[in-house]
């Protein structure tokens, strides 16, 4: 079978079983005044902004239009792509180059990376011009959308629309040997209800036209611009979502399966008002003569009136399926068992209930999110119901003894060895879960000995593996190993915040024979988990082996060997302070000291939300992302909710907050480190410190955290801080008690805000100690945002971080502030910090100080770094593997 197959930096293969394909419209100068006004004063940065907002909304390819008189088409089409293609996060998807001439098309197909669409050509200029664009696209090796147009003129009825069809295809296919599965036809999709007579039928022809062409037209796909059926009703965005819901539904029936679409602007077509799907439907189906007149008295009639805030539950009128979907898609617990006991009460079992009621329902969350118009918040509310009702059920199932339905398949999940990070893993067991997999959740710091044993007793189909930290990266290699070793073949899906595609390809993927899959985000797991276990399994596991082998070989020759200097010759240029005239400012207070309850209260104006978001796959900056166009609407409510879970932590003191933090005497020495001097001068710990080593322009510095602190030579005291906040005590006990009451929801929320409540404390700390403990800047004045964007003085780097990657130093850290004794953060084999919620690093106040990156370091950077810390190379490997592989 032939398939449409697309690329960014991930694939996009539309089969007949996939999801109706999204193209993300607001990057077209045309579609969006916003990006229209950020290209034409050059504001190419937040333009891209706007892509990536395409992207976390859930668009499958990126439309990209320059068509303005007032714009150079073809240098911004060049400059944005380009731009694109340094955004891993935006570049994963295909782009769709779509201009009305011809040599900006062609910019965009010299410079795309992957395999495009390209939007569009036409026989508009004669078979001629026509013939030379297919060509060109065809050795470019881009698929082609062709619009019914010709010499005469766009189609515009039925008949014209199968004429110019058929003839392009026959030019394309059987005169120039153009891949039949990389045309997409757009049939033009033209405004209806405008009180002309012509126009009735614009909706009905493109739906029965795109039957004939799917039908007749082997291979072919089938697009169009939805929001123009609407366009009669503009300012009415609830008749405008209404007719887009009902003219998707028919038009994807018939055959259409892309389309350039605002999932904003779309109305789950069950949710929608029963009068307004009915006068819709007349009207895209072109049912009555009197069609439009009705459907605009009622939009004159409901013009004014905004979606009701306040709740409407005109929908619990609706039949048992219907409300039960509606709950399920809306996230709404609160009638859901008065709904499944009516079923279970029709039902010869109860398990039918959830076999049929529920899980038809499900069914369509599966299809909204698959296709970007559902997110993250409102699967995991679906999911709250979800639990709800077969929590309500299980009694009436154990008591018949029957057996389930068997679930598509059992996926164990586990986040490895040392690690204790799980939020990412429990939104994808969330989202799994809602798509009728089993899970088997072995929780956190889980041995490679279990995860295995467990998978094997199981008979699991799939392993996931989550990890946060850097050991956890060399945790997943080792499992690869293990499985490889003991011949087993479980797929293994590899997921967490510093795992990337290229540690998955570079590293894991090596190690193990079967297949491996890095999957970034909650959304993809369902599709990568369908494709392992699909009756096409070893199709897609074989182009896995593939895929990954083609990156890793275009990874490893893309990286350039930079140039490296010696260690002495970057010693010989370290940042340089005048030491002899440097002022150094004595702490008010130094030593220990312990905060054992701090209130929580306090902490709320320093929290930074953005991150927040992050944790729910929302992007964008707080506050804007509340306004964002693709996802400002669940943004607020997902606000709102954690307002609400906020409030109660607050009032009931559910979270317990402790620090410990000390100031010491400290010099530098000439190998880098940072010596750590108690009040009589007697050394206390020592922190190791790397250098940038690689090759930088004539003049720069070669930057090492130890430059900030004076040396041993200069005669002068410094000073050095160092730190542990947590806000953890209390989230595990909290999440537990809403995961017990299939909650999955708010116990997720819990573990997210209790990590915005640690960072909190960290730059709340950090003020204290620079205005009062340390007091260098008594006369600090900063907004929450300028110390979210670093603007004070003075810095507060982590190991584990870019400046200082060594995981190791944590324990120095400990050591000197009896961290574990003090406060009760342990630290675990991995080094990861428990509770989870902590935050751990250092103070240099020499307003001298900044962050930096060490960027890739040496295998003699490591030899000479290993013999500094006494330890073997492959130790210090370990705890520095991500800047070995960068």
């Amino acid at each position: 079978m032939k398939y449409l197959k697309l690329s960014g930096l991930e694939p996009l293969i539309v089969t007949p079983e996939s999801n109706f394909i999204n193209v993300g419209e607001r990057t077209n100068v045309a579609g969006s005044k916003k990006f229209l006004r950020l290209i034409k004063e050059e504001k190419f940065a937040e333009a891209l902004d706007i892509a990536r907002h395409q992207v976390e909304g859930g668009a499958q390819i990126l439309d990209v239009n320059f068509d303005d008189g007032l714009i150079d088409g073809k240098a911004s089409m060049t400059k944005f792509l380009n731009l694109i293609a340094s955004e891993p996060d935006i570049a994963r998807i295909p782009i769709m180059i779509d201009s009305s001439k011809w040599e900006i098309l062609e910019a965009g197909l010299q410079v795309a990376q992957g395999k495009c669409v390209v939007n569009s050509i036409s026989l508009k200029g004669g078979e001629e011009e026509f013939i030379k664009q297919a060509k060109a696209i065809k050795r470019y090796g881009a698929a082609v959308i062709v619009m019914a147009f010709d010499e005469v003129g766009q189609a515009d009825n039925f008949e014209r629309r199968i004429e110019i069809s058929k003839r392009s295809y026959d030019i394309l296919v059987n005169q120039l040997g153009f891949p039949a599965e990389d045309i997409i036809f757009d049939l033009n999709i033209f405004p209806v209800a405008t009180g002309m007579e012509e126009h009735r039928k614009n909706a009905v022809d493109f739906i029965e036209a795109t039957k004939w062409v799917r039908k007749n037209l082997p291979y072919v796909s089938v697009s169009g611009g939805v929001s123009n059926v609407s366009f009669s009703f503009r300012g009415n965005d609830t008749v405008r979502e209404a007719m887009h819901s009902v003219f998707l539904y028919h038009a994807i029936q018939a055959g259409m399966n892309m389309g350039i679409v605002n999932p904003a602007m779309l109305e789950v077509y069950d949710e929608i008002n029963k009068e307004l799907l009915e006068l819709v439907e007349d009207v895209i189906l072109d049912k009555r003569e009197d069609a439009t007149e009705r459907l605009l008295e009622y939009s004159e009639k409901h013009k004014s009136i905004k979606k009701e805030k306040n709740e409407d539950l005109e929908w619990r009128s609706q039949p048992l399926q219907e409300r039960i979907t509606h709950a399920l898609v809306k996230g709404i617990d609160r009638f859901i068992e008065e709904d499944v006991e009516e079923a279970r009460r029709h039902a010869e079992k109860p398990l039918h209930v959830i076999e049929n009621n529920l899980m038809a329902g499900m069914g369509v969350v599966g299809d909204l999110f698959g296709s970007g118009k559902m997110f993250l918040p409102q699967v995991v509310k679906s999911a709250r119901v979800m639990k709800k009702a077969v929590a309500y059920l299980q009694p009436f199932i154990e008591a018949e003894k029957d057996g389930a339905k068997p679930a598509n398949g059992k996926i164990l999940m586990a986040t490895v060895k040392g690690d204790v990070h799980d939020i990412g893993k429990n939104i994808v067991s969330v989202v799994l879960g809602c798509n009728n997999y089993e899970i088997v959740d072995l929780g956190v710091m889980v041995p490679a000995e279990k995860i295995i044993q467990t998978a094997i007793e199981e008979k699991v189909d799939v392993i996931g593996l989550s990890g946060l930290i850097t050991p956890s990266l060399d945790e997943m290699v080792y499992i690869a190993s293990e499985l490889e070793r003991q011949k087993l073949n479980f797929p293994l899906l590899i997921g967490g915040a510093t795992t990337s595609k290229a540690h998955t390809a570079v590293k894991i993927d090596l190690k193990y024979k079967n297949a491996v899959v890095h999957v970034n985000d909650a959304s993809r797991a369902v599709n990568v988990v369908s494709s392992l276990l699909g009756d096409r399994n070893k199709e897609y596991r074989d182009n896995l082996k593939s895929d990954y082998s083609d990156f890793r070989e275009k990874f490893l020759n893309r990286q350039v060997d930079k140039e490296y200097v010696s260690i002495e010759e970057a010693r010989e240029n370290k940042c340089k302070i005048d030491w002899e005239n440097e002022d150094i400012f004595i702490p008010n207070q130094l030593g220990v000291q312990v905060f054992q309850n701090q209130d929580l209260n306090e902490l709320v104006p320093f929290i930074d939300w953005s991150p927040f978001f992050r944790s729910w796959d929302l992007h964008g900056k707080y506050p804007d992302i509340l306004e964002d166009e693709i996802v400002g609407a669940q943004a607020q409510e997902l606000f709102k909710d954690a307002q609400v879970i906020l409030k109660k932590i607050l009032d009931e003191k559910l979270l317990t907050a402790k620090a410990v933090f000390g100031i010491f005497k400290a010099n530098s020495n000439e190998t880098d480190d940072i010596l750590i001097f108690d009040e009589t001068d007697k050394e206390q710990a020592r922190f190791l410190t790397l250098r940038q080593q690689a090759q930088r322009s004539k003049g720069k510095e070669y930057l090492a955290l130890s430059d900030f602190i004076a040396p041993q030579y200069s005669g002068k005291s410094d000073y050095m801080g160092a730190f542990c906040v947590t806000t953890g005590f209390g989230t595990d006990e909290l999440a537990e008690k809403y995961e017990k009451a299939n909650d999955d929801y708010n116990a997720i929320m819990v573990k997210a805000l209790a990590d915005r409540f640690a960072e909190a404390y960290a730059e709340f700390l950090h003020k204290k100690v620079r205005t009062e403990y340390w007091g260098y800047t008594v006369q600090e004045s900063l907004s929450n945002e300028e110390l979210i964007a670093e603007k004070y003085k003075g810095i507060r780097p982590a190991p584990g971080y870019p400046a200082c990657p060594d995981h190791l130093e944590k324990k120095t850290i400990w050591n000197l502030l009896k961290v574990e004794e003090n406060i009760g953060v342990y630290l675990t084999e991995s080094l990861a910090m428990f509770p989870t919620a902590s935050v751990s690093g250092y103070y240099l106040g020499s307003p001298h100080a900044k962050y930096f990156g060490l960027g890739k370091i040496t295998e003699d950077q490591l030899k000479e770094y290993a013999e500094r810390r006494g330890c073997t190379v492959q130790e210090a490997r370990r705890w520095l593997s991500p800047n070995l592989t960068e």
